[in-house]
Protein backbone atom coordinates (compact mmCIF):
# COMPACT_ATOMS: atom_id res chain seq x y z
CA UNK A 1 0.00 0.00 0.00
CA UNK A 2 1.35 3.23 -1.09
CA UNK A 3 1.15 6.78 0.78
CA UNK A 4 -1.15 9.62 -0.96
CA UNK A 5 -0.79 12.51 0.75
CA UNK A 6 1.32 15.45 -0.88
CA UNK A 7 4.55 15.33 0.81
CA UNK A 8 4.83 11.33 0.10
CA UNK A 9 5.00 12.57 -4.03
CA UNK A 10 6.80 15.81 -3.48
CA UNK A 11 10.90 15.78 -3.49
CA UNK A 12 12.85 17.77 -1.15
CA UNK A 13 15.41 20.43 -2.50
CA UNK A 14 15.34 24.12 -0.56
CA UNK A 15 16.14 27.08 -2.39
CA UNK A 16 17.30 27.59 -6.22
CA UNK A 17 19.93 26.01 -7.91
CA UNK A 18 22.57 27.92 -9.08
CA UNK A 19 24.54 27.15 -12.27
CA UNK A 20 21.22 24.70 -12.88
CA UNK A 21 22.82 24.47 -16.90
CA UNK A 22 26.02 23.19 -15.60
CA UNK A 23 25.00 21.37 -12.73
CA UNK A 24 22.66 19.71 -15.31
CA UNK A 25 24.62 18.52 -17.35
CA UNK A 26 27.36 16.71 -15.10
CA UNK A 27 24.18 15.06 -13.70
CA UNK A 28 23.31 13.60 -16.90
CA UNK A 29 26.85 11.82 -17.15
CA UNK A 30 26.52 10.43 -13.66
CA UNK A 31 22.91 8.27 -14.74
CA UNK A 32 24.87 7.45 -18.06
CA UNK A 33 27.34 5.03 -16.14
CA UNK A 34 24.46 2.92 -13.98
CA UNK A 35 24.13 -0.55 -14.90
CA UNK A 36 21.69 -2.86 -13.94
CA UNK A 37 22.32 -4.96 -10.42
CA UNK A 38 24.30 -1.63 -9.41
CA UNK A 39 24.20 -0.40 -5.47
CA UNK A 40 24.84 3.19 -5.41
CA UNK A 41 25.95 5.41 -2.86
CA UNK A 42 23.76 8.47 -3.13
CA UNK A 43 25.27 11.85 -2.27
CA UNK A 44 23.99 15.26 -0.68
CA UNK A 45 23.68 18.31 -2.36
CA UNK A 46 22.29 20.36 -5.69
CA UNK A 47 24.19 18.61 -8.09
CA UNK A 48 23.74 15.08 -6.08
CA UNK A 49 19.71 15.84 -6.21
CA UNK A 50 19.72 16.81 -10.24
CA UNK A 51 21.80 12.72 -10.78
CA UNK A 52 19.43 11.61 -8.52
CA UNK A 53 16.01 12.25 -10.24
CA UNK A 54 18.31 11.68 -13.61
CA UNK A 55 19.08 8.51 -12.41
CA UNK A 56 15.60 7.28 -10.97
CA UNK A 57 14.60 8.23 -14.89
CA UNK A 58 16.63 5.67 -16.16
CA UNK A 59 16.01 3.21 -13.91
CA UNK A 60 12.16 3.67 -14.37
CA UNK A 61 12.68 3.74 -17.84
CA UNK A 62 14.66 0.60 -18.13
CA UNK A 63 13.52 -1.28 -15.51
CA UNK A 64 17.10 -1.61 -14.20
CA UNK A 65 17.44 -3.35 -10.45
CA UNK A 66 19.20 -0.84 -8.67
CA UNK A 67 19.64 -0.01 -5.25
CA UNK A 68 20.96 3.19 -3.81
CA UNK A 69 22.25 3.70 -0.19
CA UNK A 70 21.38 7.26 1.06
CA UNK A 71 23.98 9.46 2.88
CA UNK A 72 21.43 12.14 4.25
CA UNK A 73 17.66 11.94 5.18
CA UNK A 74 17.10 14.29 2.40
CA UNK A 75 18.45 11.88 -0.28
CA UNK A 76 16.64 8.86 1.35
CA UNK A 77 13.43 10.91 1.60
CA UNK A 78 13.73 11.93 -2.62
CA UNK A 79 14.75 7.95 -3.48
CA UNK A 80 11.43 7.09 -1.54
CA UNK A 81 9.80 10.01 -4.08
CA UNK A 82 11.19 9.12 -6.86
CA UNK A 83 10.61 4.95 -5.89
CA UNK A 84 14.10 4.11 -6.47
CA UNK A 85 14.95 1.11 -4.00
CA UNK A 86 17.05 1.60 -0.82
CA UNK A 87 19.60 -0.60 1.33
CA UNK A 88 22.22 0.32 3.81
CA UNK A 89 25.87 -0.70 4.74
CA UNK A 90 24.72 -3.85 6.84
CA UNK A 91 23.15 -5.16 4.27
CA UNK A 92 24.83 -3.96 0.97
CA UNK A 93 28.70 -2.45 -0.17
CA UNK A 94 28.09 0.23 -2.99
CA UNK A 95 29.43 -0.92 -6.05
CA UNK A 96 30.35 3.41 -6.53
CA UNK A 97 28.62 6.36 -5.17
CA UNK A 98 28.26 10.49 -6.12
CA UNK A 99 28.19 13.34 -4.21
CA UNK A 100 28.97 16.85 -3.98
CA UNK A 101 31.13 19.37 -2.66
CA UNK A 102 31.81 22.63 -1.44
CA UNK A 103 35.28 23.03 -2.53
CA UNK A 104 37.78 21.16 -4.56
CA UNK A 105 41.50 21.32 -4.74
CA UNK A 106 43.79 19.88 -7.79
CA UNK A 107 44.79 17.32 -5.44
CA UNK A 108 41.13 16.28 -5.34
CA UNK A 109 40.75 16.54 -1.53
CA UNK A 110 37.79 18.36 -0.92
CA UNK A 111 35.96 20.19 1.80
CA UNK A 112 32.14 18.79 2.50
CA UNK A 113 29.63 19.16 4.94
CA UNK A 114 27.11 21.76 4.37
CA UNK A 115 23.96 19.86 4.46
CA UNK A 116 25.75 18.52 7.68
CA UNK A 117 25.98 15.04 6.48
CA UNK A 118 29.62 14.18 7.02
CA UNK A 119 29.13 11.04 8.80
CA UNK A 120 27.03 9.07 6.97
CA UNK A 121 28.49 11.02 3.44
CA UNK A 122 32.00 9.53 4.59
CA UNK A 123 31.05 6.37 5.25
CA UNK A 124 29.59 5.68 2.28
CA UNK A 125 32.52 7.16 0.60
CA UNK A 126 34.88 4.76 2.28
CA UNK A 127 32.90 1.59 1.39
CA UNK A 128 32.78 2.42 -2.08
CA UNK A 129 35.11 1.75 -4.62
CA UNK A 130 35.12 4.94 -5.94
CA UNK A 131 33.13 7.54 -6.06
CA UNK A 132 32.33 10.89 -8.80
CA UNK A 133 32.37 14.40 -7.23
CA UNK A 134 30.12 16.38 -8.94
CA UNK A 135 31.52 19.52 -9.17
CA UNK A 136 30.75 22.99 -11.34
CA UNK A 137 33.54 24.77 -11.94
CA UNK A 138 32.24 27.23 -9.22
CA UNK A 139 33.24 24.53 -6.74
CA UNK A 140 37.23 24.07 -8.14
CA UNK A 141 39.95 25.97 -5.94
CA UNK A 142 43.42 26.77 -6.06
CA UNK A 143 44.14 26.35 -2.12
CA UNK A 144 41.34 24.11 0.10
CA UNK A 145 39.37 26.93 2.27
CA UNK A 146 39.89 29.53 0.00
CA UNK A 147 35.71 30.20 0.44
CA UNK A 148 34.54 27.85 2.71
CA UNK A 149 35.17 27.28 6.57
CA UNK A 150 35.39 23.56 7.63
CA UNK A 151 32.69 21.72 9.10
CA UNK A 152 32.89 19.95 12.22
CA UNK A 153 30.79 17.27 14.09
CA UNK A 154 31.18 17.66 17.89
CA UNK A 155 29.25 16.33 20.52
CA UNK A 156 27.12 18.73 21.73
CA UNK A 157 28.44 18.16 25.74
CA UNK A 158 32.21 18.73 23.93
CA UNK A 159 31.66 22.28 22.23
CA UNK A 160 34.02 24.35 25.13
CA UNK A 161 36.46 21.36 25.18
CA UNK A 162 36.95 21.52 21.19
CA UNK A 163 36.76 25.41 20.93
CA UNK A 164 39.41 25.68 23.48
CA UNK A 165 41.66 23.00 21.30
CA UNK A 166 40.96 24.31 18.24
CA UNK A 167 42.06 27.88 19.71
CA UNK A 168 45.68 26.10 20.64
CA UNK A 169 45.61 25.93 16.46
CA UNK A 170 48.21 28.27 14.76
CA UNK A 171 46.34 27.80 11.67
CA UNK A 172 42.85 28.22 12.86
CA UNK A 173 41.44 31.84 12.41
CA UNK A 174 38.18 31.16 13.16
CA UNK A 175 35.58 29.51 14.96
CA UNK A 176 31.71 29.55 14.84
CA UNK A 177 28.73 27.71 15.97
CA UNK A 178 26.87 27.29 12.88
CA UNK A 179 22.91 28.29 13.64
CA UNK A 180 19.86 27.28 12.47
CA UNK A 181 17.62 29.28 10.31
CA UNK A 182 14.24 28.39 10.45
CA UNK A 183 14.31 26.67 14.40
CA UNK A 184 15.75 28.23 17.54
CA UNK A 185 19.74 27.73 17.92
CA UNK A 186 22.05 25.62 16.07
CA UNK A 187 21.95 23.29 13.38
CA UNK A 188 21.81 19.43 14.81
CA UNK A 189 23.58 17.01 12.45
CA UNK A 190 22.08 13.76 10.75
CA UNK A 191 24.16 12.07 13.71
CA UNK A 192 22.69 14.64 16.18
CA UNK A 193 25.37 16.94 17.27
CA UNK A 194 26.58 20.13 16.53
CA UNK A 195 28.81 21.98 13.64
CA UNK A 196 31.49 24.02 14.54
CA UNK A 197 32.76 26.22 11.27
CA UNK A 198 36.24 26.41 11.33
CA UNK A 199 38.02 29.16 9.38
CA UNK A 200 41.43 28.20 8.56
CA UNK A 201 44.89 30.37 7.61
CA UNK A 202 46.03 27.12 5.99
CA UNK A 203 45.20 23.66 6.43
CA UNK A 204 48.06 21.70 7.14
CA UNK A 205 48.13 18.29 5.44
CA UNK A 206 47.96 16.54 8.66
CA UNK A 207 44.52 18.35 9.65
CA UNK A 208 42.17 15.71 9.61
CA UNK A 209 44.11 13.75 11.83
CA UNK A 210 45.12 16.53 14.28
CA UNK A 211 41.27 17.39 14.25
CA UNK A 212 40.00 13.80 14.52
CA UNK A 213 42.31 13.45 17.88
CA UNK A 214 40.29 15.70 19.38
CA UNK A 215 38.13 14.31 22.71
CA UNK A 216 34.58 15.27 21.19
CA UNK A 217 35.17 15.51 17.62
CA UNK A 218 32.44 13.07 15.88
CA UNK A 219 33.97 13.61 12.28
CA UNK A 220 35.04 17.00 9.85
CA UNK A 221 34.18 18.08 6.45
CA UNK A 222 37.86 17.41 5.31
CA UNK A 223 37.78 14.28 2.86
CA UNK A 224 41.55 13.71 1.53
CA UNK A 225 42.94 10.21 0.11
CA UNK A 226 39.38 8.62 -0.91
CA UNK A 227 38.71 7.27 -4.46
CA UNK A 228 37.39 9.75 -5.90
CA UNK A 229 36.84 10.91 -9.67
CA UNK A 230 36.11 14.62 -10.28
CA UNK A 231 33.20 15.41 -12.52
CA UNK A 232 32.94 18.91 -13.83
CA UNK A 233 31.88 21.08 -16.84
Amino acid sequence: MQWTNQLAGQLNWSGDISNREEKQRVADQVAGKVKDKDVIGIGSGSTAFLALQAIAERVNKEGLDVKGIPTSKEAEINCAVLGLATTTLIDSRPDWGFDGADEVDGDRRLIKGRGGAMLREKLVMASAEKTYILADKSKMVERLGEKFAVPIEVDARAIHLVETGLGNLSSVKRVEMRMAEKKDGPVITEGGNIILDVTFEDIPADAESTLKAMPGVVETGLFTGYPVEILTV
